[in-house]
């Protein structure tokens, strides 16, 4: 049996549907979706609540002449499947399949690579002031969500949009409030009057004659746009943007093909910014994913009539026993807070939350807020802990050195998704956290290497008087036991873990029990393997690296960050400045960025798993005398 998604190879074959063929289109797309993600995981609940925007936008602009720019990318799987991908929309966020966001080099839809939020505005805006300057007219829309609306990059270009008043259309998927039908319909009547080109002609044309008025006409125009301002805002929370110099238009409600395709096509005749504000709920048509659009935000695999996730129990993830650690520490220590940038659930501090709500703060998607607000509380005798994605911490990295560092203020930087994450792939990979936090002054990098070692990383860090970053990978733990006992680790000592003359590894967090793995595998080569858990990046265990650079054939340091500037670049300076000429094999990612998949095919790729440290180290030994 044909379906209308068969149908659909481009936006051009969408626009010779109807209305009421586009609400059957979208239901067919919700359970194409539904049935993916419930298979390989990914954001749900943003895309099915953007399936009829995602149609209309397409249905109503002459995309990809005309630009959308989606922000993040959590909302664009219905983009995907209606830019000829439906048919591989199934292996997406696979190994050689589809990226889970956004890409251009995917599709010439996809008009910009995206994965952190807030950038959509700025990045339109750029592209219609291209437009410009090429003489090339073309509309340029940049679809953002409410959340990310509230980041300083987002307010940033709006405010610089209304500045130099390009044509840009700023859509903001409202997923968050709630709008009852009567003031909805109410709402959507008004927006339909201000977004048509009647509204807009006699409001200019009004304007234009009460300017024309000797004397008075300029006061008068003055008067008449307060009214107007004062009347539009009884029915529209948009005066914020007209103050930003954008015309706004809405709320209306975001499943209504009738509204939406009406006030897009409105919008389309007009020029200079528009503001587009569309009411649409998170999760629809999926039960589980309304009732809890937290969880069904970035899911894994699930049973799709229950909504559970499928497999076995799992050890603990290291995100779990951070949140749990940090708990047990905040109870007997007053001067813990909590600090995160609009992930509670995702960085493991919900029942931080309800337990110690004065002392917890998510200060939304504003990573350079988030770490000087946290200078400020350091500053004041209090001990902050920012639970923040590695990759996240990259967009306040000024903040980290000049109002952390700098002043050698005792801020702890939790950096969850250390390392190679999966199936998010490059935008969403932790790689580049050693490089750049290692040459800053006063900072204490420690990175454990199981989850037990976490718990006293992090008490640990509450004990030292100065900046602290501890990096930890996504997933579960290995499950080994948990120590009831918090301990202090002597800072910049490594562990030895298994002795060996011929070479010594030292591996650094979540390389350190593959390190293991290869160390066994290679003695049965005859090759004596020493392994080191260096636990700390910085300071590093100069102690026993000369011990093992005195007596060893090979050095060999393993990492799952970017080989430049990372953990093994640190050893690599270390070797140097003190005269060694030991041979100093380095494995970790190399110069490339890791595409999507599992961590297990990722690992295996960028060779630091056992199998590929084996490889290594064995080809090294092959070729010595």
């Amino acid at each position: 049996m044909t379906t209308l998604i068969d149908t659909i190879g481009s936006p051009q074959d969408l626009r010779k549907l109807s209305l009421e063929q586009l609400e059957a289109l979208a239901e067919e797309i919700r359970r194409h979706i539904l049935e993916t993600v419930a298979r390989t995981g990914g954001h749900l609940a943003s895309s099915l609540g953007a399936v009829e925007l995602t149609i209309a936008l397409h249905y109503v602009f002459n995309t990809p002449h005309d630009r959308i720019v989606w922000d993040v990318g959590h909302q664009s799987y219905a983009h995907k499947i209606l830019t000829g991908r439906a048919e591989a929309f199934t292996t997406m966020r696979q190994q050689g399949g589809l990226s889970g966001f956004p890409k251009r080099e995917e599709s010439t839809y996809d008009t910009f690579n995206v994965g952190h939020s807030s950038t959509s505005i700025s990045a339109a805006l750029g592209m219609a002031q291209a437009s410009c300057l090429s003489a090339q007219p073309r509309k340029v829309i940049a679809v953002i969500g409410d959340g990310s609306l509230m980041a300083g990059m987002a307010l940033e270009g709006l405010n610089y949009a209304g500045h130099i008043q390009k044509d840009l259309i700023v859509v903001l998927n409202d997923n968050e409030m709630s709008i009852s039908p009567n003031v909805g319909a109410l709402s959507s009547s008004l927006s339909r009057i201000i977004s048509g080109q009647a509204y807009n002609r006699f409001r200019d044309n009004a304007h234009q004659l009460l300017h024309k008025i000797p004397g008075i006409g300029d006061s008068v125009s003055r008067i008449a746009r307060q009214g107007e301002d004062f009347i539009k805002g009884l029915f529209v929370p948009g005066l914020i943007f007209d103050a930003f110099g954008f015309n706004y238009i809405g709320p209306i409600l975001g499943h209504r093909f009738d509204v939406l395709v009406e006030n897009l096509r409105n919008i389309k005749k007009l020029n200079g910014p528009i503001l587009l504000h569309v009411i649409t709920k998170k999760g629809r048509g999926y039960a589980p994913a309304e009732k809890n659009p937290t969880y069904f935000h970035g899911v894994g695999p699930f049973d799709r009539d229950s909504g559970k996730p499928v497999g076995g129990a799992a050890p603990a993830s290291y995100t779990a026993v951070f949140g749990r650690t940090l708990l047990r520490l905040a109870e007997t220590d007053a001067r813990v807070v909590a600090i995160t940038a609009g992930m509670t659930t995702g960085t493991g501090l919900e029942e931080f939350e309800k337990k110690f709500a004065g002392r917890f703060f998510d200060v939304g998607i504003a990573e350079q807020h988030a770490v000087t607000f946290a200078a400020g509380l350091a500053a004041e005798g209090f001990r902050p802990v920012v639970a923040i994605y590695s990759t996240f911490l990259q967009r306040s990295y000024d903040q980290v050195l000049h109002d952390v560092c700098m002043q050698n203020l005792p801020v702890i930087f939790m950096l969850d998704r250390a390392g190679l994450v999966g199936e998010d792939g490059p935008t969403h990979h932790g790689l580049f956290d050693i490089a750049y936090l290692r040459p800053l002054p006063n900072i204490t990098f420690m990175a454990p290497r199981d989850e037990n070692e976490l718990q006293h990383m992090l008490y640990t860090a509450l004990q030292l008087n100065g900046p602290v970053a501890i990096r930890y990978p996504r997933g579960s733990g290995y499950g080994v036991p948990l120590d009831q006992h918090l301990r202090m680790l002597q800072c910049g000592r490594a562990e030895e873990l298994r002795q060996g003359g011929d070479a010594a590894m030292f591996a650094i967090g979540a390389t350190v029990y593959p390190a293991l793995d290869a160390a066994k595998r290679l003695e049965a080569d005859g090759i004596r393997c020493a392994v080191v858990n260096s636990r700390f990046i910085k300071p590093l265990d100069a102690q026993m690296l000369r011990a093992y650079a005195d007596t060893a054939r090979l050095l060999v340091t393993v990492e799952e960050s970017m080989l430049q500037c990372g953990f093994g670049s640190a050893v690599l300076e270390h070797l140097q400045q003190s005269g060694s000429a030991v041979p100093l094999l380095r494995l970790g990612v190399p110069d490339t960025l890791v595409a999507h998949g599992t961590q297990k095919q990722q690992r295996a790729r960028c060779g630091i798993d056992g199998d590929g440290i084996y490889a290594a180290v064995r080809a090294v030994f092959a070729k010595m005398p």
